[in-house]
C-alpha cells in the first residue's frame, strides 16, 4: 500500500523535463553547441521503442567536423533540458530530478555509422547507496566527463545515454536518451575496438529487469541493462562507485515484480568524480596523461532506496567549467488554457497548469497525471 502511495506522489510531479547532448567541452573549454555534435531530429524528447534505429545517434546525421582529443585523455559530454539551453531559472535544468536511472557512453569506429554490432560501452554509472546516475549527471550540471581508452588514432563516434525510468515500472515507458559526438583520436594509444561489439537497436529488451523496473519499490541495488563495460575501457571511473550489474527483486506498484538476480555489489574506490576536463583542446594534439587505476576498496552495503520525493545523496563532483547559457524562458503560468508539449504534463489532481496539447491529445495515465501523449 505504501508503495502505490509513493508512486501517486512521485507520479504527479512529473512533467516535460528532457535533455539532449549538446557540446564537447575539452580541457574546461566548450567547444561549442552541436560542433561535431550530430543534433538530434527528435528534439528532446525520449525514445520508447527499444528497436528504433533512433537509439544510434537519435536520429541525428553526421557532419564533417570533428573534435581531436588524445588517446587515454578526459572529455567531458554537456547536455542540456532545452535546446539552445536556457540554463537561467530552468528548474529542470539539465534534466529533471524526478528522472532517476543510469548513465552510460559508448564508442564505434567512425566508419561504421555507428549501424549493427560495432558499439563498446566504455562507462556507466547505475546505481549506488541510494544515488543514481542521474543524480550524479545533476550534481556535475549535465557533464558527464569520462576518460578515453587508449585508443589507436582514428576517427570515432561517442555515443553518451541516459535512461529514465520515473515510468518504467510499466512496460515500453523507460526513456531514452542518446546522441554522437564526432572525435579524432590522437597519439601513440594502441588499443584497437573488439570486431564484434552491440547493436544498439538490439541492445534491450522492453522486458529486461533494468528496463522494465520500478524505482519507487524498496530495492538494494539495480541491473544496469546492455552489455558489461569493454575490457579495454577499465580504468578508475569506467564503472563509478560500484555500480550494480545486479539487483535484488524490486515489487512493483502493479503487483509486478520485477525480474532481477540477487548479488552483491562491490564498491570500487575513486566513484564518479567528474572534474573539468583535462583533454587536449580540438586544435592540440598532444596527448595527456591517462588516469590512474585506483584500487578496489572493501565491499559497501547498500541503503534501500528512497521514494522519489526524497533528496538524493550527492557526490563530492567538481562543477564543469564551461556551460552554454541563454536567456530565462517564460513562465507557463497557472492558468488552465495555453499548450503543453508532447509528454509534457496536462492534468491531474491538484494540477493547475495548461491543459491543452501542442500536438496528440492529453491521456489520464492515473489520478495525478496526465501527459500529452501521440494522438
Amino acid at each position: 500500500m505504501k508503495t502505490s502511495v509513493f508512486y501517486a506522489i512521485a507520479a504527479a510531479k512529473l512533467a516535460a523535463a528532457h535533455c539532449t547532448f549538446q557540446s564537447i567541452v575539452l580541457d574546461g573549454e566548450d567547444q561549442g553547441q552541436h560542433f561535431a555534435v550530430q543534433t538530434p531530429s527528435n528534439s528532446n524528447n525520449p525514445i520508447l521503442d527499444v528497436t528504433s534505429d533512433s537509439l544510434i545517434c537519435n536520429g541525428g546525421t553526421a557532419t564533417d567536423d570533428q573534435v581531436s582529443v588524445a588517446a587515454g585523455s578526459k572529455i567531458t559530454m554537456q547536455w542540456h533540458h532545452n535546446d539552445p539551453a536556457t540554463t537561467s531559472g530552468d528548474s529542470d535544468e539539465p534534466i529533471a530530478s524526478s528522472h532517476k536511472g543510469p548513465v552510460m557512453v559508448y564508442i564505434a569506429s567512425a566508419d561504421t555509422k555507428g549501424e549493427g554490432a560495432v558499439w563498446q560501452k566504455i562507462y556507466e554509472d547505475g546505481y549506488t547507496s541510494g544515488t543514481w546516475g542521474v543524480d550524479n549527471f545533476i550534481t556535475n550540471k549535465g557533464a558527464i566527463e569520462i576518460t578515453l581508452p587508449d585508443l589507436a588514432a582514428g576517427d570515432y563516434w561517442i555515443r553518451p545515454e541516459i535512461i529514465a525510468l520515473h515510468e518504467a515500472s510499466a512496460v515500453g515507458k523507460a526513456q531514452f536518451y542518446n546522441g554522437c559526438g564526432q572525435i579524432k583520436v590522437t597519439g601513440s594509444g594502441s588499443l584497437s575496438l573488439p570486431a564484434t561489439g552491440t547493436d544498439m537497436t538490439k541492445a534491450y529488451s522492453a522486458t529486461e529487469a533494468g528496463v522494465n523496473f520500478n524505482i519507487y519499490s524498496t530495492f538494494d541495488s539495480y541491473p544496469i541493462p546492455g552489455p558489461d563495460v569493454w575490457t579495454g575501457a577499465d580504468s578508475s571511473d569506467a564503472t563509478p562507485a560500484s555500480s550494480s550489474k545486479a539487483a535484488t527483486s524490486a515489487a512493483a506498484s502493479t503487483s509486478k515484480a520485477a525480474d532481477v538476480i540477487a548479488t552483491s555489489a562491490a564498491a570500487t574506490s575513486a566513484a564518479a568524480t567528474s572534474a573539468a576536463a583535462t583533454s587536449a583542446a580540438a586544435t592540440s594534439a598532444a596527448a595527456s596523461a591517462p588516469a590512474t587505476s585506483a584500487a578496489a576498496s572493501a565491499p559497501a552495503t547498500s541503503a534501500a532506496a528512497q521514494p522519489a520525493t526524497s533528496a538524493a545523496a550527492q557526490p563530492t563532483a567538481a562543477q564543469p567549467t564551461t556551460l552554454v547559457t541563454s536567456k530565462k524562458p517564460a513562465s507557463t503560468g497557472s492558468s488552465s488554457s495555453g499548450s503543453v508539449a508532447l509528454y509534457g504534463q496536462c492534468g491531474g489532481n491538484g494540477y493547475t497548469g495548461a491543459t491543452g496539447c501542442a500536438s496528440g491529445t492529453c491521456k489520464v495515465q492515473n489520478d495525478y497525471y496526465s501527459q500529452c501523449v501521440e494522438a
